[in-house]
Parts: structure tokens; sequence; C-alpha cells
């Protein structure tokens, strides 16, 4: 191989391992990172409605990835305690949107019209349940369990994300000795204060995406 020869191979590869990088670091910007923008996105609501983040701007937004028939959903529904929550941040002000991204055929995957009946059994409050069965808007966040929590501030930067408290178990008895994160991060917000443990380990279940 003769030294213009070398040089090309050399320059193609260059080029290839730049644009494998560039691509690896766009992919790592554009999910959901503490103090950055929070990504946008327009969803399909479960009232089949069509609803964008951007048309929430100066109001506190929480996202709530949820999955009925997990077992740590089901402990913090059948328990009142998410119900309560939303019931108090949205009398608050606040939004609070379910986020369903379970695949079609995959456990917690529901239509609108049975995400509302599941929420009237279960006394649930949000301000709407977005449908994402694609897992678009999950994987724009980095979703990874059911639960997982982002709080979104009016300025449309990302404040927290993580764990609806700090014991990760399925057990409703844990949940009066757990600390409250999304509760704790909103009543900080609401202060006008820097969210204090803005970045915690979620649990629960594994969302079901299709891929």
């Amino acid at each position: 191989m003769n030294p213009t020869s070398l040089f090309s191979v050399v320059s193609r590869r260059t080029v290839l391992m730049g644009a494998l990088l560039a691509a690896a670091v766009g992919q790592a910007h554009a999910q959901a990172q503490i103090d950055q923008p929070a990504p946008a996105f327009n969803a399909t609501t479960a009232d089949g409605r069509t609803l964008s983040l951007e048309s929430l701007r100066g109001k506190t937004v929480v996202l709530e990835w949820t999955n009925h028939d997990c077992p740590y959903v089901k402990k913090h529904y059948g328990s009142g305690n998410i119900p309560a929550q939303q019931k108090e941040a949205v009398a608050k002000g606040v939004v609070w949107l379910q986020v369903i991204s379970s695949a079609p055929g995959q456990q917690g995957f529901v239509d609108g019209p049975t995400a509302i009946k599941l929420n009237e059994q279960r006394g649930s409050a949000p301000s709407g349940t977005l449908l994402d069965p694609s897992g678009q808007i999950g994987k724009l966040y980095g979703a990874q369990t059911s639960p997982h929590l982002y709080i979104i501030n009016p300025q449309g930067v990302l404040v927290y994300k993580g764990g609806i408290d700090s014991i990760a178990t399925a057990k409703p008895e844990d949940i009066a000795k757990a600390e409250p994160y999304v509760k704790v991060a909103l009543g900080e917000l609401a202060a006008g204060k820097k969210v204090s443990q803005a970045n915690t380990r979620p649990y629960g279940c594994s969302i079901k995406y299709a891929s």
C-alpha cells in the first residue's frame, strides 16, 4: 500500500470514528439531563387530545412513567400514595402527567379508554395521561422503570429525575418509612429553592418498550 492509499484509509477511519462519536454524543445530549432544557415532545392523551410540552411552559410539570400491572406501581396506587401526591400537586397548580410507554402486547399497554377507567377505579387524579406505545418519549427521557419520575420547572428545565421515594421495595408498609423524593422536590421548587436531591435511583419494573 502506497503512502497516499494509507492516508486515505486512515482518513476514512478517522471520519467514521468521528461520525460515530458525534452520534453517541448527540444521543447522550438527547436524553434528559438535570439543569438542561427538558426534551420537547408532542403526545396523544388518553382522552384523544394532542399535548405538547411547550404548551405547558410557565407551569411545573411532573412526568410519571406507569404500568398498572407492575407490583411496584400497584404498591403506590393500591396504598393511595401516588394518587394523593397527584391530587396535592394538581391542587397547587402543578401539571402531573402519567406516561404509558408499554408497547402493544406488552405488560402495561392500554388504550385511552382503559387508561381512564383504571384511573377512575384507583382514585387517581393526574392532569392527563400520555400514550407512548412507540416508546419515543420514554427513550427521549431515558425512562427505565415504572414508576420513574421527572420534574420540569416553569422555565422548561429538568430539575428532578428518579424514584418516587427512597425505599426500593414493593411493600406498601415501607412507604411511611421512605423519604418522599418527589414530594420533597416539589416543595423545594415551590419555595424557590434548588432541588436538594435532583438525581435519585428509580426503582420498579423495567419499561416494556417495543425494542
